[in-house]
């Protein structure tokens, strides 16, 4: 059997991970300008007709190359599928903790502006004010640090599970080379080459319990 190379620098994300940024309190609205006349609303644009998949196109005889879209195994594929669920649920975690310190702020913010506040009391609630903002600061940090390790888990992960059964394709189909695609670089291409789906079946096809997704950590 001739030798084959397998290209599996996989650069992907199950989710991506934005900043967790400090939200400012609610700003007072502007005022509302005068109503301008009313006008005849424009006819609404005709909604475009959605697009139809592609039928597939079967393996060409005696390629000796083919390629696969990584994103599209992760997006279609219940192991993908479920690391994107969890890091959304990590993050979603992160952020309602950090709002609830903020919320804090907020009502401290409100106490501290009273006019009947004693002025040691009122240095006292600044103190902690400046301490919360610290805090929140740190758990922002500490919270895109997690994001971004449990995201790399994932990764990694899911490339151990997709190495072995991207390498029994290229074997039993006799190719040279499988390549990552990239629209990028990719001016035209059989479609017939892209293994994407196949690889996503079999990926089903072999999940089991006995090489579950590790569960997200437990919230302190």
């Amino acid at each position: 059997m001739k030798a084959f190379t397998v290209v599996a620098a996989l650069s992907f994300a199950l989710l991506t991970v934005p900043a967790l940024a400090q939200q400012k309190p609610p700003q007072k609205p502007p005022a509302t300008p005068p109503a301008a006349p009313a006008q005849k609303p424009a006819a609404p644009a005709p909604a475009p007709a959605p697009a139809q998949a592609l039928p597939p196109r079967p393996f060409p005889e005696g390629a000796k190359i083919a390629y696969f879209n990584p994103q599209a195994v992760v997006n279609d594929s219940r192991e993908g599928k479920a690391g994107s669920a969890q890091l959304k649920a990590l993050q979603e975690q992160k952020v309602k903790e950090i709002q609830d310190k903020q919320k804090q702020v907020e009502t401290d913010n409100t106490l501290i502006s009273s006019p009947t506040m004693a002025d040691d009391k009122r240095a006292a609630l600044q103190k902690e004010i400046d301490r919360l903002g610290v805090e929140i600061q740190r758990m922002q940090q500490d919270a895109q640090a997690e994001l971004q390790e449990r995201q790399t888990e994932l990764q990694n992960q899911f490339q151990r599970r997709l190495y072995p059964i991207v390498e029994q394709i290229a074997t039993e189909k006799n190719l040279h080379m499988i390549l990552i695609a990239d629209p990028q670089t990719i001016y035209w291409v059989d479609r017939g080459l892209d293994l994407s789906a196949e690889i996503t079946k079999r990926m089903d096809a072999t999940s089991t319990t006995k090489t579950p997704l590790p569960e997200p950590p437990a919230k302190q």
